[in-house]
């Protein structure tokens, strides 16, 4: 075991604990049960979407496993926020906080009863970030398993997901679907467990999970619906027990040169944007400084290779059909574009887990470096005037990295989505939606709703669209997000004035709005704050401790302010 006591021991041992093992007794474990190692099972699981529904059942094997490693199970589990419901509401003021919430409600469990060690099982965009954030913060052996992604829907004879629901909602609004047909698009697209198909952000975060060492090889690809997670469930158990023998933990294993390797997954699938926000947070709860720049930077040197969906052709059911992520990662590692010796939670290093890996020839959905799609990944980030401290853009897919044309101004992404619904918009114009960062929202709500509905009327490789707010990993075009500082703290993005030229350039990495220092200095003298509608309850909380979009919409110190791990304690 771990160089320190057990946790669970300060909570099971002595004569004046009988009070606390009175209450293990109460649930049926045996005094051998109580005197083995305590292991936290947590997920998401709940009815809220069909990405948590499965959980329960991988749960239930994961605990098979830590009873055969010699531990003893006890399954809890935390909230979700389900994008593909909360999007294009106030709802969705709840995502992203729910991270937060994620992160807290496993500290404080696995605190408050003393657990030794940790499973995670996750479906939901915010419950993986969540997941891992807590698992790194309390530094005990942890192992982190994805629920898997949904099976593709079929509609008219092709592979479908929720995407096309949304962008469908476009479509019918521009006249070029009816309603009919909207029906029937919205009762097959999703056929049943699973988180969202594409590369959003669930797969992303789950290929970052194997690519950063704190998931098994092999465990993010399997659908949700295949019985064959059973696998991957029982070995999460048994390994969890196996690394606290060993005494392998967290941060051991989730190193910048790990964290590295994480965005590299991202940028080579051309996954989400969220990636920057999830994996500075994910640094943050250790201490290591890994902002949006420095994942950007990873973004500009790695090739993107995997043609995948919202801006290629394939989901995540076809990664899985070709070997799976270890796949993306073995063709990344012989590329040089991982760093092959960080050790992950097999206790062997990421090369030694992929070198029997082989990339298959008879398929276009992974290619090889040397047929690299794109020579830089999919996601770019951005600086200039207008956004300081950061922006970031998905370009996977994009015919045209560069746009200029004259701001249309929203305060709030309502009023852009109901101009958007009545085409209140031409070609050419840079759609603002601001207001909407992580405090000014409060709670940095996605966009997907509004982007998609772009798409579904045609215009989407035709206007531009910029926010302080997030996109959803199902966005495509030319759309601007995560805007730092914020306008909420009168950021440049406050200042904008309906006619004003911004120029974009992807290629280049630069943001800017045609106007001079001394034009932007005179507005923000006659700026003022504006207050929300949230003035008690979680998200006012939320927004009176919530940092930069750049350093990953934090809320707490991190690692660098610790005087003592959990683990160690």
């Amino acid at each position: 075991m771990s160089q320190h006591p057990l946790p669970s021991r300060h909570a099971m041992q002595g004569p004046e604990r009988a009070p606390h093992r009175a209450f293990y007794y109460a649930m049926g474990l045996t005094s051998e049960e109580i005197a083995r190692p305590l292991v936290g099972v947590v997920s998401s699981w709940n009815e809220a979407a069909p990405c948590n529904i499965s959980l329960k059942r991988q749960a239930e094997v994961a605990k098979r496993g830590v009873i055969a490693g010699g531990g003893t199970p006890r399954e809890f589990c935390t909230i979700t926020v389900t994008d593909g419901i909360a999007m294009g509401h106030a709802g969705m003021k709840a995502s992203l906080v729910s991270r937060e919430i994620i992160a807290d409600s496993i500290e404080l469990t696995v605190r408050g009863h003393c657990y030794d060690a940790l499973v995670g099982i996750a479906g939901c965009d915010k419950t993986l970030p969540g997941m891992m954030m807590a698992m790194v913060r309390l530094d005990i052996p942890s192992v982190f398993l994805y629920g898997g992604s949904i099976l593709p829907g079929r509609y008219q004879e092709r592979d479908v997901t929720v995407l096309d629901v949304f962008e469908a909602v476009g479509s019918y609004a521009a006249g070029n679907m009816s309603l009919e047909e909207l029906t029937a698009l919205e009762k097959v697209a999703c056929p049943g467990a699973g988180s969202c198909g594409g590369q959003y952000t669930a797969n992303s975060m789950a290929y970052v999970s194997e690519a950063m060492g704190l998931a098994l090889p092999g465990s993010s690809s399997p659908p949700a619906a295949y019985e064959t997670r059973d696998v991957h469930a029982e070995r999460a158990g048994e390994t969890v027990m196996r690394l606290l023998r060993e005494g392998l933990r967290p941060r051991q294993i989730v190193t910048r040169r790990a964290l590295e390797n994480a965005a590299s997954v991202v940028a080579a699938t051309g996954g989400s944007t969220n990636a920057t926000l999830h994996l500075p947070a994910i640094a943050h709860e250790m201490g290591i400084d890994f902002d949006l720049f420095d994942v950007a930077e990873v973004f500009k040197r790695t090739p993107l290779i995997a043609d995948l969906k919202p801006g290629g052709k394939y989901l995540a059911k076809d990664v899985h059909d070709i070997g799976g992520a270890t796949v993306i990662l073995k063709v990344l590692l012989d590329g040089g574009f991982l760093h092959g010796d960080c050790i992950t939670v097999t206790g062997k290093t990421i090369a030694e887990n992929l070198a029997d890996v082989v990339l298959p020839s008879d398929q276009k959905v992974v290619m090889p470096v040397s047929q690299a799609i794109s020579p830089t990944g999919g996601l770019v980030g951005l600086s200039g005037n207008l956004a300081p401290d950061g922006a970031i853009v998905k370009v996977a897919g994009l015919s045209h990295l560069t746009h200029s044309g004259p701001a249309r101004v929203f305060d709030s992404e309502e009023a852009c989505f109901a101009a958007v619904m009545e085409r209140r918009y031409e070609k050419n114009d840079v759609l603002v939606i601001r207001y909407e960062g992580p405090r000014g929202g409060p709670g940095m709500r996605e966009m997907l709703s509004t982007t998609s509905a772009i798409y579904g009327q045609g215009m989407g490789e035709h206007v531009a669209l910029i926010t302080d707010g997030r996109f959803s990993g199902a966005t495509r075009g030319l759309c601007i997000g995560h805007v730092s500082p914020e306008a909420a703290v009168g950021g440049p993005l406050a200042l904008i004035r309906e006619g004003d030229i911004i120029d974009i350039d992807a290629g280049a990495g630069t943001l800017h709005v045609q106007l001079s220092d001394e034009e932007l200095a005179a507005r923000r003298a006659e700026w003022t704050p504006r207050a929300t509608d949230y003035q008690s309850g979680a998200i006012w909380r939320y927004a009176q401790t919530v940092g930069s979009a750049r350093h990953g919409a934090v809320v707490h110190p991190g690692g660098k302010a610790e005087t003592h791990v959990y683990a160690d304690a």
